[in-house]
């Protein structure tokens, strides 16, 4: 197969590509790049895999970065831009399921495409745009099947996060996962304890907001990988309902955590155990308990101004439309003009600050402060206070002698 119209991230990286067959060695562009070009999706980054080892390509160019030289990997340097030049290599030895004990650069393009997780990611395609298929990956391209590279035991017990991959990729490309390779997946699930859970993180979040999440739950179910994710494991049934939804379209990381958080039935405590267990950001955490909420309070027609002034507007948005797939969701429109109707959208714009209260003599610093200020901006959110400094002093003062 050859690719006539080379889109332009391959267009610009032609130059390094025929200065490496120049000097006598052979150089490809590998994986996804090439996966995503046969199938009209659009690239962002390209891999280059040589025969040259990485020593020869330092000499080959003037401008290199060593950014993984110990797997076999130099960054060269062409008009400002940095492309990842990586030796062909075979590894062995994976003791800890996710690392090679060994690797070794070869010469040989087939033992370097050998390791490559799936057939669709074992494309190779030299700089003229001519594709190396050694694998049949093209067929798998047209069955819309994600099939292991050989043995799919060997795959996942080298890096046992493929199972993962294989459940992303066939949710992103709304392929399935072909049956040997499927079993395979059920017969190492087990294995994904072995994965550092960053990693299984990623993954899993692209799958969910990816064309086929509803898939990739299952696939997930059927293999038994929920069981050895954290949290998942006492959660079949709620999963199982999930992928029942009927439009399952998250659009971030917030979405897809609220979401599971409001299908689980956590509350924040629980909420805060479940993505700290899966070692989310605490901005994640934070928006996610504050989304969930919002949800639960949509579900019982009890979104009133201060939940809505304590959601904000992005985040009631999307608990909105995580509301709409269990078909509780309010208009959108009429959600935002009641939002932007607040009187205030944060603590910030209140007219008066603890400063004032204090310069007027009416509290002294301490927690007395703080409950004045939390029962002004309660007050100016709900309507009984205009936000005006002089009202809000009698109104602190009011409160004060309550």
């Amino acid at each position: 197969m050859k690719i006539e119209n080379l889109p332009n991230e391959f267009e610009k990286a032609r130059p390094v590509m025929q200065k490496i067959e120049d000097a006598g060695f052979e150089a490809y562009f590998v994986g996804g790049s090439v996966r995503d070009t046969i199938l009209g999706l659009d690239i962002h980054d390209v891999d280059i895999a040589t025969s040259a080892y990485p020593e020869e390509i330092k000499k080959i160019f003037k401008k290199t970065v060593d950014t993984g030289i110990e797997h076999g990997t130099v960054m060269v340097i062409h008009e400002k831009k940095g492309y990842e030049i990586t030796t062909f290599r075979t590894e062995s030895g994976y003791q800890d399921y996710r690392r090679p004990d060994k690797v070794e650069f070869v010469r040989s393009l087939a033992e370097d495409l050998k390791r490559r997780d799936f057939t669709i990611n074992a494309f190779a395609m030299r700089e003229n745009g001519d594709v190396t298929d050694l694998f049949d990956g093209l067929s798998d391209l047209k069955n819309h099947l994600i099939r292991a590279v050989g043995n799919p035991n060997e795959r996942f017990h080298e890096d046992a996060l493929r199972m993962m991959r294989a459940v992303r990729f066939a949710s992103k490309l709304d392929f399935d996962i072909e049956s040997k390779t499927l079993a395979a997946i059920k017969s190492n699930s087990a294995l994904l304890e072995k994965i550092a859970v960053e990693r299984i993180y990623t993954e899993f979040v692209k799958m969910m907001m990816a064309k086929r999440p509803k898939q990739g739950i299952l696939d997930m179910i059927n293999t038994d990988m929920y069981k050895y994710v954290p949290g998942f494991a006492i959660h079949q049934n709620e999963l199982e309902a999930i992928a029942k939804l009927d439009d399952l379209n998250l659009s971030d990381e917030v979405s897809v955590w609220s979401l599971l958080s409001f299908e689980f039935g956590l509350d924040r405590t629980g909420i805060t155990s479940l993505l700290k267990s899966w070692k989310a950001s605490n901005d994640i955490i934070k928006n996610t308990e504050i989304c969930t909420k919002a949800v639960e309070k949509l579900r019982d027609d009890s979104l009133d101004k201060w939940s809505m002034y304590e959601t904000g507007e992005e985040l009631l948005v999307l608990a909105n439309q995580i509301a709409k797939m269990y078909g509780f969701a309010k208009s959108e429109e009429d959600l935002i003009a009641q939002y932007d109707a607040l009187p205030i959208k944060n603590k910030k714009e209140i007219a008066v600050n603890g400063g004032d209260l204090i310069k007027n003599g009416i509290v002294k610093p301490g927690p007395a402060l703080g409950k004045i200020l939390y029962a002004i901006e309660t007050g100016i959110v709900n309507g009984e206070f205009q936000n005006e400094k002089a009202e809000l002093i009698e109104a602190a003062k009011k409160i004060v002698k309550e």
